[in-house]
């Protein structure tokens, strides 16, 4: 496995500047939480993963390296975590960010914060290290999503990055599974207030319906719908003491954060720029969709029925047709 999932360039705010990033996403034995317990209820990462030991990933790594183009940020992503030594080798480990920090001024990376002490053992000049909260409430992160571990634990990680000179960027979840529409936004919204204190950078990814996951299951048999954009543009609205963003996978397509159609490419267009300049007048936006958007915070929790899509049913209290997308 010499050859990476993915590679492509990307814009990016570095202390207060537009930059160019690099992504690059590795393929690595897998997530451990997911080879263990079946993963997060969301997740489908794992389908990007198979057997690669420390010289397949530095292999990659260096073929993404190809596509460098002066950018001064590089982001390293797996299917998992890159700071865990089952998932990526030390010795794998250390090459990447060496090469990497070679190139760039700044580096991004993803960890469980079971692994993030190891961060300890990383010598660079500019780290950020990621880690997917998904929420600040246990009980959302442990039924609706199946994270596995605890708030404290994601404060103790966040507390110990920031001690070693890292960065933190916190991913949110935009509405999981078992949640209202409404609930999704109050969860998203508080979590978000919360994070600001133990990181630079606030992520709000709303739900993408990852094939082959418990989630997919269930949108096929209308127990799950994804968030409305308005949904993530409420959110993106709150003022928190750390930049807010969002680049939403899978956005104006049925598995993604999607509104009626025909506003969906001025809303992510809006996002994507709001994300770089943090100018919330870019989400004054308007459609009449969000008549029905609305309603259905208003009257969804009484319908008892969470995962009703309203978008396709042409209104309230509707049973939607089965998907089979």
């Amino acid at each position: 496995m010499t050859r990476y999932v993915s590679a492509w360039s990307e814009p990016e705010v570095l202390r207060g500047r537009r930059v160019r990033a690099l992504v690059v996403i590795l393929r690595t034995s897998g997530c451990s939480w997911h080879s263990r317990t079946g993963g997060c209820l969301m997740c489908g990462y794992h389908e990007d993963s198979g057997p690669a030991d420390a010289d397949d990933i530095v292999a990659q790594f260096d073929g993404a390296l190809g596509r460098h183009r002066d950018e001064a940020v590089i982001k390293v992503y797996t299917s998992g975590s890159f700071l865990d030594p089952d998932e990526v080798p030390p010795a794998a480990r250390d090459a990447v960010l060496r090469a990497a920090f070679d190139r760039a001024e700044h580096v991004l990376i993803e960890s469980r914060p079971e692994h993030v002490p190891r961060i300890a053992e990383i010598d660079g000049p500019s780290l950020e290290v990621a880690i997917g909260l998904e929420s600040t409430d246990d009980a959302v992160r442990a039924t609706c999503v199946r994270k596995g571990f605890s708030l404290a634990e994601y404060e103790g990680a966040a507390r110990m990055a920031r001690e070693h000179g890292a960065l933190v960027r916190t991913y949110l979840l935009l509405k999981p599974p078992f949640l209202t529409e409404r609930e999704a936004i109050d969860d998203t919204v508080s979590s978000a207030r919360r994070v600001a204190r133990a990181g630079e950078v606030v992520s709000v990814n709303p739900v993408n319906v990852q094939r082959d996951t418990g989630l997919e299951d269930m949108w096929r048999d209308g127990a799950y719908s994804p968030p409305w954009l308005w949904s993530l543009v409420e959110v993106l609205g709150t003022e928190i003491d750390a930049r807010l963003i969002s680049s939403p996978s899978g956005g104006g397509k049925a598995r993604g954060a999607h509104n009626c159609g025909k506003c969906d490419d001025g809303v992510l267009s809006a996002v994507r720029e709001f994300s770089l300049d943090g100018d919330r007048k870019r989400l004054s936006l308007g459609c009449g969709c969000r008549e029905l958007w609305q309603a259905q915070l208003e009257l969804e929790p009484a319908a008892m029925a969470p995962g009703l899509d309203y978008r396709r049913s042409g209104g309230l209290g509707t049973i939607p047709r089965p998907l089979t997308g």
